[in-house]
């Protein structure tokens, strides 16, 4: 019953509804041939419902998240959760987001199994780089890119200057920033520090991993390839 018990620990159902795929004839090789829970194969072959399986620990996912949903699993409201298979929630280990985005704000969050990864990406001595786009309620002052490049701001209420951030204008209110810290709401306060609000903020890339045409509230499993690309300098 090892199959059997491989696809449950991946989300895929219980021990029983997993033998009851079997029964139905749904788990298949990737020739088609209908599987038996005792079969020897290896899981790069099985397919279930005509799908490869999912991989082992080590699952990484690329989601375009909208605007209006949470990196949470119990707050009210629409969660990134709701924009993926139940069976994510249900590995062992489940998947979770790697950092979050505010509610309010769209674009490129990844989500894993992998807890070294996990902390990888997010540790402060990592600094992987996040590119934003913001537009804003008033036009640009012309200063940004010296203040934000400075490491001098400061947030409100804290004591600790931000790192050193570049900064791009690319219409009279609209912008992209890179930052290599995640203070909490930290694009929307570096503009509130200059007197100016962020009306949209979307995360494009995270490290020289972009977006791309992925579509707003679709997923897609990354390549390891890929995955190299969030750690680029």
């Amino acid at each position: 019953m090892r199959l059997v018990r491989l696809i449950a620990n991946l989300g895929y159902g219980s021990r029983k509804e997993v033998a009851q795929m079997f029964r139905a004839g749904r788990v298949t090789d990737a020739g088609g041939e209908v599987l038996y829970a005792d079969d020897q194969v290896e899981a790069a072959s099985i397919r279930v419902d005509g799908t490869p399986l999912d991989p082992g620990s080590g699952l990484v996912l690329m989601l375009h998240k909208p605007m209006g949903t949470t990196c949470s699993h119990r707050d009210p409201g629409q969660l990134i959760y709701d924009l993926l298979p139940p069976r994510f929630a249900r590995r062992r280990p489940p998947v979770s987001s790697i950092g979050r985005l505010d509610r309010d704000t769209s674009g490129l969050l990844l989500l894993t199994d992998d807890g070294a990864l996990l902390h990888r990406v997010i540790a402060p001595v990592a600094q992987v780089r996040k590119r934003y786009v913001a537009t804003l309620a008033q036009d640009l002052r012309g200063d940004e890119a010296a203040v934000f490049a400075s490491g001098t701001l400061l947030l409100d209420g804290e004591t600790t200057p931000l790192a050193p951030a570049p900064f791009q204008a690319l219409g009279p209110r609209e912008a992209q920033v890179t930052l290599t810290e995640g203070r909490y709401h930290q694009v929307r306060r570096m503009f509130a520090a200059l007197g100016n609000r962020v009306e949209t903020l979307h995360r494009a890339a995270i490290g020289d991993l972009v977006l791309g045409e992925l579509p707003s509230g679709h997923w897609r499993q990354l390549q390891a390839a890929e995955l190299a690309l969030v750690f680029a300098r």
